[in-house]
């Protein structure tokens, strides 16, 4: 595996957003890592990234891909993978979507017998869909006895229902089973709250879908890291010029949760205590703010890749989960993670400063446009 910028082997990272069906796209980026050797030591996720990293974390290496196709693979039908002329994808995708709102999908989640709103108050009167299927499908693909005896780390967020404020739960501080992975994809209204000893909780993402800071507040202050950030939701994008496109947009904002923006200033602050720190006698401490609270190790590369809609996309594309998406998807995953590989932007940035958040540029790479022009 390739060294960071300062030649020592970093711990690598692999933190997953959320985003629901279009969380196959995390498929195609774990497998890029896995076969240029970037095996990830830490694994943190919130929703869909929950879920897929319990998978990924719960299984040995060489199992972990195997797995994580197998849970795709059981919350789908076998009769959606199909080819089909791109004008015909709109329909197909929105007949796809319906179906899982109306019937659910397998091995995931059932729509109650009763409508919530006539329910009696209680669980069943809270939620529009059972999530029990879930907990058997992760237990039986997912070795927690594996996560806690600490083989690779585990970070999942979820948001306590009672005080709204997102809560980590990290298997180097407590055991972890099922219920925390599927607590921090409970979003409601479609899926009910998740108990974990007595209080409820609901999706991460009610609060922030990127579980960035999971890694950030709770890593070691010698540990060097190599995070690889795969979000599912681009805050960037074109002017709607229909109704579909204002609804797929409106989603976008939504959940893209600023993570780029706050991640900057993170990486600022953390530039800013080394400065402090190598020149105190040039700040006065009284006038800087102080930043030593970011925990972080000595260096820290973040590394940032996100999925863009496929052609043909619709609103309800995080509740499409046909086989041609979740293909289509993990084909996209793969092939950005491994063009983001090839150019390695975190072996060519100056080692003057300890931490560097590595974004994809507007001409399609992640090395900045004046490197490429030198290089050529």
């Amino acid at each position: 595996m390739a060294r960071t910028r300062t030649k020592k082997k970093p711990k690598v990272c692999l933190v997953l957003q959320g985003g629901g069906a279009l969380g196959a796209y995390h498929i195609g980026a774990y497998q890029a890592l896995e076969e240029a050797g970037y095996i990830p030591d830490w694994f943190a996720g919130i929703s869909i990234g929950a879920l897929n990293s319990a998978i990924l974390a719960g299984n040995k290496p060489e199992d972990r891909l195997e797995k994580l196709t197998e849970f795709w693979q059981r919350i789908s039908r076998p009769e959606t993978d199909v080819d089909l002329p791109l004008e015909m994808a709109p329909m197909f995708n929105m007949f796809s979507a319906s179906q899982a709102l109306m019937i659910g999908q397998p091995d995931f989640f059932t729509p109650r017998l009763i409508n919530p709103w006539l329910a009696l108050p209680g669980e069943a009167a809270t939620s529009f869909y059972d999530t029990s299927p879930l907990f058997t499908t992760l237990n039986e693909l997912a070795d927690f006895s594996l996560i806690n005896q600490q083989k690779a780390r585990l970070t999942v967020g979820a948001t306590c229902v009672t005080d709204g404020n997102l809560v980590f739960f990290d298997s180097q501080r407590q055991p972890l089973q099922a219920a925390h992975a599927v607590a921090s994809g409970s979003l409601p209204p479609g899926f009910p709250a998740t108990k974990i000893g007595e209080d409820y909780y609901w999706d991460g993402g009610c609060v922030s879908n990127s579980p960035i800071n999971g890694i950030l507040d709770l890593a070691e202050e010698d540990e060097d890291l190599l995070i690889f950030m795969v979000d599912l939701w681009n805050a960037k994008g074109e002017l709607p010029q229909t109704m579909s496109e204002v609804l797929w947009r409106e989603k976008e904002i939504q959940y893209a949760s600023r993570s780029c923006e706050h991640v900057e200033a993170l990486v600022a602050k953390r530039n800013l205590d080394h400065i402090m720190g190598k020149s105190p006698e040039v700040v006065d401490s009284e006038q800087v703010p102080d930043v030593t609270s970011l925990k972080a190790g000595k260096k820290i590369d973040i590394v940032h890749i996100t999925f863009n809609p496929l052609k043909g996309h619709i609103p309800l594309s995080d509740a499409e989960f046909s086989r041609r998406s979740i293909r289509l998807r993990r084909e996209a995953g793969y092939e950005d993670m491994v063009q983001a590989i090839k150019e390695s932007p975190w072996t060519q940035r100056s080692a003057q400063l300890p931490a560097h958040f590595h974004r994809r540029q507007s001409h399609g790479s992640w090395i900045e446009e004046q490197k490429i022009e030198k290089a050529s």
